[in-house]
């Protein structure tokens, strides 16, 4: 799929040029983010909002029909989310989210902590 394409030069332009549930589902990701790994640094990469460490460690992607949440070493997450799909580079695996897809505060508070603490562990 597609990503959506912007004209942003930075997150904050990112989530705003977002609408509608994916801007929602965009902008609490962030602030989960933000509040739960306030150590990863935040960038537009690959044009999408991407979180560092030494390297990528998460990435916040709205595509015209889901929003992802992917993680570099996500495959070491699954116990966390068993909806986390493999694909990719290295231990790549996202989780899609669509308009109706239930998914809990509390799940993406763990996710990006856990990211967190493997991005310092792998280095």
């Amino acid at each position: 799929m597609k990503m959506v394409l912007t004209q942003a030069t930075n997150p904050d332009e990112y989530i705003g040029c977002l609408r509608g549930w994916q801007h929602s589902y965009a902008q609490a990701l962030r602030g989960v983010v933000r509040d739960a790994a306030p150590e990863l640094e935040e960038r537009l990469k690959w044009g999408h909002i991407v979180y560092f460490a030494d390297g990528p460690v998460l990435l916040i992607r709205a595509e015209p029909t889901r929003v992802l949440f992917g993680f570099w070493e996500g495959q070491r997450l699954r116990h966390i989310e068993p909806r986390l799909r493999p694909g990719g580079k290295y231990q790549m695996a996202t989780l899609e989210l669509k308009q109706d897809t239930p998914f809990h505060k509390e799940t993406a508070v763990r996710l990006a902590t856990e990211a967190s603490k493997l991005s310092r562990i792998a280095g």
